[in-house]
């Protein structure tokens, strides 16, 4: 059915609960993978009781979704952020799910600011009109399709708009008209203004021909990312 992929990196002040959370998915067949990306916490201790599968890689999302891949076992491959919450009813949605070959979600925050209303309403519209997504849309991919396509480019930064990119060459996307919910505290640790700038900074950036590992360098100041494989690696 669904392999639900879930990189995580120093999360324990969280991951308990989140995972808990998702055990309701996992009584109706879907199969649960956390992929570690080398935590300092126990991160890993935590994740055990309450996923099918814990790996370890390294660090960086598309190093740790590319790992999970290879280990799912399920039909659809749903790629989840840890502080991204998949809605209550997500069963309802099963067979579109299962028949897409690639899609993503509406996303919401756990915010009542009209502002962040406004930015996910625009995230939305942006994603929706472009057929490009981020990963904190819940980006779901067909097993066969995405092992096709080789995976996750092994970027440090922008992985989730690369592959939209190659997908919607292919084929249209699947929009789901369920609504994810992410958190916040990205917008709120950093300020509103200087996260929404810093984003199409680094896009406009990207489209312009910047290398990803340049933009990992600006986004994650304090984090040093592995080099990457050659881009004729299979994930």
């Amino acid at each position: 059915m669904i392999s639900i992929i879930i990189p995580v990196f120093n999360e324990a002040a969280q991951i308990t609960a989140r995972l808990q959370a998702l055990q309701t998915l996992r009584e109706w067949g879907c199969e649960l993978l956390v992929v570690d990306g080398g935590s300092s916490d126990n991160s890993v201790e935590l994740a055990e009781p309450w996923a099918d599968k814990v790996l370890l890689a390294g660090l960086g999302r598309a190093t740790q979704m590319n790992m999970g891949a290879q280990h799912a076992s399920q039909k659809l491959l749903l790629f989840l952020h840890l502080d991204t919450q998949l809605p209550a009813d997500l069963s309802s949605q099963r067979d579109v799910l299962l028949a897409a070959q690639w899609g993503f979600f509406s996303v919401c925050f756990d915010s009542r600011s009209p502002a962040m209303a406004v930015i996910a309403s625009l995230m939305n519209l942006r994603s929706r009109l472009s057929w490009v997504a981020t990963g904190d849309q819940a980006i779901f991919i067909n097993a066969k399709l995405f092992s096709r396509l080789g995976g996750y480019a092994n970027i440090p930064l922008m992985e989730d708009v690369e592959i939209c990119k190659r997908l919607r060459k292919l084929l249209r996307p699947t929009l789901l008209s369920l609504t994810v919910q992410t958190s916040a505290r990205r917008w709120q640790q950093r300020g509103l203004v200087k996260t929404v700038v810093s984003m199409w900074y680094l896009r406009l950036l990207y489209f312009w021909g910047a290398s990803p590992k340049s933009l990992a360098a600006i986004y994650y100041p304090n984090l040093k990312f592995p080099e990457a494989k050659a881009s004729n690696d299979k994930y």
